[in-house]
């Protein structure tokens, strides 16, 4: 039975609920690097903050890499799954893990639970984009992808700021809270509003495992994790250049991650219309953008006029890129769909901790927040270099691009 309208977009504001909630147990971390760092780790925070908070960027890491191992797991062995009954799985994984997050005393705990929480994200994303994608029928998958991926976004233009200045008030375990109460009622919604959805009944462990022989998918997989690595070694760090560069108040710190939340809205929606358009282009023009605005962050983020535009421009870039680069990574993929839509985010959350890591590797270096950036631009850097070469091999060789995702209405 075909859905009407309303339904549809029920459905899809449910699945979008879902990545605001990623999107905050992700990035809240980034703007409570100070209160994290005091909490868990005092005697070394009142000996060398710098250290501690560096020390704390591991959080990041920790969950970024549970994202790589999650993702390709799940998503093999549950291709098979009905999808929403997945989804749910998913959710309620998700809420577990936050409450964990919230609740255990110690360091090295909440970094195990990071991790832990962090194993569904790549293929809820995943399988969460393929249904989008169904549900607004063919020709628009770019359109799916950044539909499901603007709940992350929005997440960072409003959750992530107002969890982060009740991280601030409250204490950091407060923020914890809250979003195991948004995948909580997350749960609630896609039981109620999204349509049941079969899996591959043809897939298999081998079948789904079987994208890993294609070069295209390692250099797409390669390209994001490099590129957006980039983008990470910021804003992972956005609380202290914010403070101690810019010379900005604390509560200054979720403005920033507002104005980063805009770009990263506003970017996500045009990148995905735009690589239904042109994908090579959307490609190029991300990457450039991305190093033009990281360059502005390295040599002036001691202004914060010059911050707030750079961190705007950094996310819109950085943004634009990932629906585009799912895109292409579900035109290499063949059939192995549900893996191909999960590993995108594995790649992007290996970005994700080499960011993190790489820029606290600096910081603890002793060389400044600001130069963070500069880490940027090499991981972005490498990241345009292995687009231009995939996207040239790709118009030689004379791939054929496909259609994967076959359509067809959704069940009532």
């Amino acid at each position: 039975m075909s859905l009407s309208p309303a339904r549809v977009r029920l459905a899809l504001i449910a699945l979008a609920l879902g990545g605001f909630g990623i999107g905050s147990t992700e990035f809240v971390v980034m703007g409570l690097l100070s209160n994290i760092s005091a909490d868990l780790l005092p005697e070394l925070w009142a000996s060398d903050p710098e250290a501690a908070i560096g020390r704390s960027g591991l959080l990041i890491s920790a969950y970024a890499l549970g994202v790589v191992v999650g993702a390709p797991l799940i998503a093999a062995l549950a291709a098979r799954m009905p999808r929403k009954r997945l989804l749910l799985i998913l959710l309620v994984a998700f809420t577990l893990g936050n409450l964990a997050s919230a609740l255990l005393p110690t360091f090295e705990w909440v970094l195990a639970a990071r991790f832990v929480a962090a194993l569904p994200h790549g293929a809820y994303f995943g399988v969460a984009s393929l249904v989008a994608a169904n549900l607004l029928g063919p020709g628009k998958r770019g359109q799916g992808i950044a539909f499901v991926l603007g709940g992350l976004t929005i997440a960072t233009l409003a959750g992530v700021p107002l969890i982060t200045a009740v991280g601030q008030a409250a204490g950091w375990r407060a923020a914890y809270l809250f979003v195991t109460a948004i995948f909580a009622l997350t749960v609630v919604a896609v039981a109620l509003a999204v349509p049941a959805q079969p899996g591959n009944p043809n897939a298999s462990v081998a079948s789904e495992l079987s994208l890993f022989k294609r070069s295209a998918v390692w250099l797409t997989l390669a390209m994001g994790a490099i590129g957006f690595g980039g983008f990470f070694a910021v804003y992972s760090y956005v609380d202290p250049l914010t403070t101690e560069v810019a010379g900005l108040p604390l509560s200054a710190v979720p403005l920033l991650l507002i104005v980063i939340g805009a770009g990263m809205t506003i970017g996500n929606f045009v990148g995905g219309w735009a690589a239904d358009q042109n994908l090579r282009l959307t490609m190029y023009t991300g990457f450039g953008l991305l190093l033009a605005s990281l360059l502005g962050t390295a040599l002036f983020a001691s202004s914060p006029i010059a911050l707030g535009v750079c961190l705007f421009l950094v996310g819109a870039a950085s943004s634009g890129l990932s629906p585009t680069i799912q895109t292409r990574l579900l035109d290499v993929a063949g059939e192995s769909q549900t893996l191909a839509s999960a590993l995108n985010h594995a790649s992007l959350n290996l970005g994700n901790s080499l960011g993190a890591y790489l820029g606290g590797v600096v910081i603890t270096a002793g060389l400044g927040y600001a130069s963070t950036a500069w880490v940027g631009i090499a991981l972005g850097g490498i990241g345009l270099i292995i687009a231009v070469y995939a996207l040239q091999l790709h118009r030689t060789a004379k791939i054929e691009h496909t259609q994967p995702i076959a359509w067809s209405p959704p069940a009532g």
